[in-house]
């Protein structure tokens, strides 16, 4: 009756969190345990009671703060200079416009609506088919939290395993960029035909490349500072997320002065309820941890699963399979919080590296983004570009294979994801 409880409330569309503690309040209410509905509030807020969780609302403020200061259209006139011109230029423009957007949100959900609502129209008027520009919109926007900072990364190293914050994020970089290259090179030799030649694309501001090179590199030093300062080890993540939200301000209100005082308590506003939502989430969770951790369920599945999966590529192909269904159905925080506290056990006994591990759940989970019914960024695009998500989830097929083939090349190719940390010596 519990599973039916958690697996009906998903199924009508309640919030993950809300289905997670109907599920937990059944069974604690009818089984013999000790302080019955008490411990779920204590799990509940234990699972939420910790310093470094205070970078996920800081990173999320500071993505809000970027986007409203005039950032985006001055990343998208950047990209536009590096890449606009060359075969599906547009489209290149929009992959590499969300690789530099990964540095300052790290959400896929926030990078396709901030993106998608300049290029999908623009794309359109190029000569690109409407529903092709949200499939590519979405779909590059899967690299946000994968390069560094990312908040799933965040999550996954403070309140799942433990593993080096550093080291993840390094070890994002040369996947996400990866990933970038091959959706290049699919619209390069696949998709150029569609780009109408002779006509201007209107993207940022009408000025020279100097000027849109120098204040697009603005933007850029945030994350080289965030990032920087925590690998030389200067700053904590939650004290990072904070210097982020200083970096913010100061450029929206004082450089580009686009940043109104005005705006910022429904920016602060926006921020608390996302996170909020992931905090509810976190709660849930490690409420639910802790009641498998008791019945030793974990346990149970770490011995059935070593019994079969003798080899590290067969628990790979495994995890690989498990997330891609799980990602269809759950939100990946979700999912990632639930499944790698019983996963990361068989990983480590298995000699697969923690750190690896951690990238590829978080590229499946990510890829979950973009695959109906419940892919997040599948639904914002289609919110801007309104074709109907049957004719997206057509379209975007091809892409979602294009990343696949990048998530098997890094789950088999290990030194692609922990040769970075490795080199830097925070492996």
């Amino acid at each position: 009756m519990t599973y039916a409880i958690l697996l009906g409330g998903i199924f009508i569309g309640l919030p993950i969190a809300f289905a997670i503690i109907a599920a937990l309040l059944y069974f604690m209410a009818v089984g013999e345990f000790p302080y019955h509905l008490r411990i779920v509030a204590t799990q509940m807020f234990g699972g939420m009671a910790s310093y470094p969780l205070l970078a996920i609302p800081l990173f999320i403020l500071a993505g809000e703060l970027m986007n409203e200061s005039g950032i985006t259209s001055r990343i998208i006139a950047f990209a536009n200079v590096l890449v606009g011109k060359m075969r599906a230029g547009l489209a290149m423009v929009n992959i590499w416009a969300s690789v530099i957007f990964a540095g300052l949100s790290g959400s896929a959900v926030a990078d396709t609506s901030a993106i998608g609502r300049v290029f999908i129209p623009e794309m359109e008027k190029k000569g690109y088919p409407r529903e092709f520009a949200a499939a590519i919109t979405a779909a590059s926007s899967v690299i946000g939290p994968i390069i560094p900072p990312s908040i799933p990364v965040i999550i996954y190293a403070l309140t799942v395993t433990g593993v080096s914050v550093p080291a993840l994020f390094m070890a994002g970089v040369v996947p996400g960029v990866m990933l970038a290259i091959f959706l290049s090179v699919y619209v390069y030799f696949f998709k150029g035909h569609y780009e109408k030649q002779g006509t201007e694309h209107e993207l940022g501001e009408k000025q020279s490349n100097s000027r849109v090179l120098i204040q697009g590199i603005i933007p850029l030093l945030m994350p080289v500072f965030v990032v920087g300062s925590i690998l030389m080890g200067v700053v904590t993540p939650t004290e990072a997320a904070s210097f982020a939200v200083a970096y913010a301000l100061f450029v929206g209100i004082f450089v580009f002065k686009e940043l109104k005082v005005s705006k910022l308590a429904g920016l602060f506003a926006r921020a608390m309820r996302d996170s909020s939502i992931i905090m509810v989430v976190i709660g849930a969770v490690a409420a639910a941890n802790w009641l498998m951790n008791y019945n030793r369920v974990p346990n149970m599945i770490t011995d059935f699963a070593l019994e079969y999966m003798t080899v590290q590529w067969m628990f790979l192909v495994g995890v690989i399979i498990l997330f891609l269904v799980v990602g269809l159905f759950l939100e990946g925080i979700a999912a990632m919080l639930v499944l790698v506290p019983i996963l990361h056990p068989i990983a480590v006994s298995l000699g697969v590296d923690p750190t690896h591990l951690g990238i590829i759940i978080i590229f499946n989970l990510m890829i979950g983004l973009i695959t109906p019914p419940m892919g997040l960024c599948l639904f914002v695009a289609d919110s801007i570009a309104k074709v109907g998500m049957a004719k997206l989830s057509k379209v975007i097929l091809p892409l979602f294979l294009v990343e696949l083939l990048v998530l098997i090349i890094i789950t088999f190719v290990p030194d692609l994801v922990i040769g970075l940390p490795t080199a830097l010596g925070l492996l």
